[in-house]
């Protein structure tokens, strides 16, 4: 029994990466229309503070400007997540981690209907709108 399972095994082993030898290694791991950094750039945004808090309190308030309701915050983690229901789904999550001794980097992911969004744009309306409302708080204006 147990010399039968193995065979098994070995079978399907050789049967999934054998037909998977044909594609090139590159085509697998990079499948999308951007490369990684690409992404990257489009999705983050260095700014001149060491407060993780209030950027993170920031991003919150923004996103909700933005019309979007709050699913999880997470101080510690210094996450939170929200989505857009406006005839489709958007979420988004924001992602605040210090950089160096003088900056935090936002990083903002979003999904369309389960699907990574790869358009600059959401991006950039997002931290328009976070530029602003931090440049506001710094300076006390509400």
């Amino acid at each position: 029994m147990r010399k039968s399972a193995w065979c098994f095994q070995l079978i399907v082993a050789v049967f999934i990466f054998g037909s998977e030898g044909c594609v090139p290694m590159n085509n697998r791991l990079l499948d999308s229309e951007q490369s990684q950094l690409q992404t990257r750039q489009i999705q983050s945004r260095a700014f001149d503070t060491r407060d993780i808090e209030k950027t993170l309190r920031a991003a919150i308030a923004t996103l909700q400007d933005l019309g979007f309701v709050v699913d999880k915050a997470d101080l510690d983690l210094g996450t939170v997540s929200a989505t857009k229901l406006d005839g489709y789904a958007l979420r988004m999550t924001v992602t605040v981690r210090a950089k160096g001794k003088s900056q935090v980097v936002v990083r903002a992911n979003a999904q369309f209907n389960l699907h990574p969004v790869t358009d600059p744009q959401p991006y950039q309306s997002f931290f328009v709108a976070l530029e602003r409302a931090m440049f506001l708080g710094a300076h006390s204006i509400d």
